[in-house]
């Protein structure tokens, strides 16, 4: 919508489950003459690349992934730079030092995610622990939420899930067991407002807008995007109902870690999945 309204653009919008009817939608968006299709997330490279080649003419966007064409290419949202914050907030408010995450299908953007939170954590304690749990898939609400009982069992007092609509069964554990928890990708607060004290944040809005502009200009070229704090892309959003109950030390803390990471003085780790870019014409 906010590319529609913008650059006054036609704009369409289909769900896919499977990589054949990935495939089928690109097809059909590019033969209709769409300029510029956006498959949201990393599942869908493979497609794009094939029917990118076909249609050199359409410009075809993954959020996320490691495959760059001429008119392909994936866009990384650097969400690791949110949770490592978040990870740095958990050490420094867990009470057992032990903390949970919960993911959907095990790929690089989730395992980077997790990555990072566990590397904020252990900036601060070193020792603190952190257990990673992957149910296998995006939509199984009641097995997120055993998943998130059993790390609870284990001694976790705060979780992270990152599971798509699965993570609601997250939310639920949390608010049940008085444990808290974190939210990602959007501003998930107000899910579980007594339980969540935070969300790492995708202005997705935003980052569409500047790819549609490029292609609208003719300026795109294909090459790994990121997008992260730098550019206003991701941010950490925290929950009303909790900032004033977080001490005054965690978020001078944590705001000086944003502040290092927009400044490039602090690299937080990821998992390394993508290839050498081709250069700008």
């Amino acid at each position: 919508m906010k590319i529609r309204d913008t650059l006054q653009a036609e704009v369409s919008q289909v769900e896919t489950k499977t990589p054949a009817e990935f495939e089928e939608a690109f097809r059909d968006y590019a033969s209709r003459g769409f300029q510029l299709v956006f498959g949201h997330g990393f599942e869908f490279q493979d497609a794009a690349a094939r029917v990118g080649a076909d249609f050199p003419h359409t410009v075809f966007i993954t959020t996320s992934g490691s495959t760059v064409r001429d008119n392909v290419a994936p866009m990384r949202f650097l969400l690791e730079q949110a949770t490592y914050l978040m990870g740095m907030m958990s050490a420094m408010l867990s009470q057992t030092g032990k903390a949970g995450a919960i993911g959907g299908i095990e790929i690089p953007p989730l395992k980077s995610t997790f990555m990072a939170f566990t590397a904020g954590a252990k900036s601060v304690k070193p020792d603190f622990q952190v257990t990673v749990s992957y149910i296998g898939n995006w939509e199984d609400v009641g097995a997120a939420k055993q998943a998130a009982l059993a790390l609870i069992e284990q001694g976790c007092d705060i979780l992270i899930p990152n599971a798509d609509a699965a993570s609601l069964g997250v939310f639920q554990a949390a608010q049940e067991k008085h444990v808290m928890a974190l939210g990602t990708n959007k501003n998930q607060n107000s899910i579980a407002p007594d339980a969540i004290v935070a969300s790492g944040v995708i202005d997705i809005p935003t980052a569409f807008l500047q790819v549609a502009q490029e292609v609208q200009k003719g300026t795109f070229y294909g090459r790994i995007i990121s997008l992260g704090m730098k550019q206003a892309v991701i941010t950490l959003v925290y929950n009303p109902a909790w900032q004033d109950r977080l001490p005054p030390e965690v978020q001078m803390r944590v705001t000086l870690a944003k502040q290092q990471i927009v400044a490039g003085t602090l690299t937080v780790p990821s998992v390394e999945f993508t290839p050498v870019q081709p250069k700008a014409p």
